[in-house]
């Protein structure tokens, strides 16, 4: 988007923000001292809200106490400008800030990305596209608390057993030779994500360097250990566009939304002068 890049955008956008701005603090000064004006644009904004909210239109009623409460608030923001009370006040100034990035972001994302804007996005962020490898295995529980100090001892032996016996072995069920476990003994198509939450970060870094098609152990968790048949590994892979064609959409409004308010902030604060004083104690070492 050469567009964004030019000068001249940041000077409307600027420009643009600073209208909303002043629209925002000013609205008001245009009625006389001392008068509140109920436009029919504000009555027609009152309906409409509230027949969003309610799913059907105020009665006379009901409209009668949306505008007398529209006037109470009129007065009531008018009253605590005068006295200063939006001053030092965290609450209004985030939302003040919220308002003004708003005008900016809206500016940032009114256009939508093009199918070569989002494949060029794709490229450039592969790695946040990149599927996980997955993986499908077995696995042969050890409860550190039942083995104690023979747990090594106990569990190379059933590993050698496994690795021993007839081929077959390996394509048919071998029972479970280990101890009750709360979770499954197969597990199909896991991520490495998966798998660091349900056994923890040393199994999962373990499993992804194994090979597949032969029982391999130990293999620590956090619940004791293992021994593990890979059967099947799936390498990760780039998407193809149609799969993501919606996320990267949002991934690109969000970049070009984060740039926007970025480049916002930059031309803005060239017309101030940032200080940042020093704390207590600096000061008194200067001084001294």
């Amino acid at each position: 988007m050469k567009i964004i890049r030019e000068p001249l955008f940041h000077f409307l956008l600027l420009g643009a923000v600073i209208f909303a701005a002043y629209s925002l603090v000013t609205r008001h000064k245009t009625d006389k001292y001392g008068e509140i004006v109920v436009t029919q644009a504000s009555i027609e904004n009152l309906v409409t809200g509230f027949t969003r909210t309610w799913q059907r239109p105020p009665t006379e009623e009901e409209l009668q106490g949306l505008v007398r409460d529209y006037i109470r608030e009129e007065a009531a923001y008018r009253e605590a400008l005068a006295l200063g009370l939006d001053r030092d006040d965290m609450i209004v100034r985030r939302r003040l800030r919220q308002k003004l990035e708003f005008v900016s972001d809206e500016l940032a994302t009114r256009k939508e990305p093009t199918d070569a804007e989002l494949q060029s996005f794709l490229e450039a962020h592969r790695a946040a596209f990149q599927s996980e490898p997955l993986y499908s295995f077995r696995q042969i529980y050890f409860n550190p608390q039942v083995h104690g100090a023979g747990l090594r001892r106990d569990v190379t032996r059933v590993l050698d057993d496994l690795r021993h016996a007839d081929s077959r072995v390996h394509d048919a069920d071998p029972g479970n030779p280990g101890d009750p476990f709360l979770l499954q003994q197969n597990f199909d198509d896991v991520s490495i994500t998966d798998l660091k939450k349900t056994f923890g970060e040393q199994f999962a870094s373990a499993i992804g360097a194994l090979p597949t098609g032969s029982w391999q152990g130990p293999i620590e968790s956090g619940y004791g250990a293992h021994l593990v048949y890979i059967e099947k590994h799936t390498d990760s892979r780039l998407p193809a566009f149609g799969e993501v064609q919606e996320q990267l959409r949002r991934e690109w409004l969000n970049a070009k939304q984060t740039e926007a308010t970025d480049r916002f902030y930059e031309v803005l604060l060239k017309r101030y002068t940032v200080k940042i004083e020093p704390p207590e104690e600096k000061k008194l070492a200067q001084v001294r």
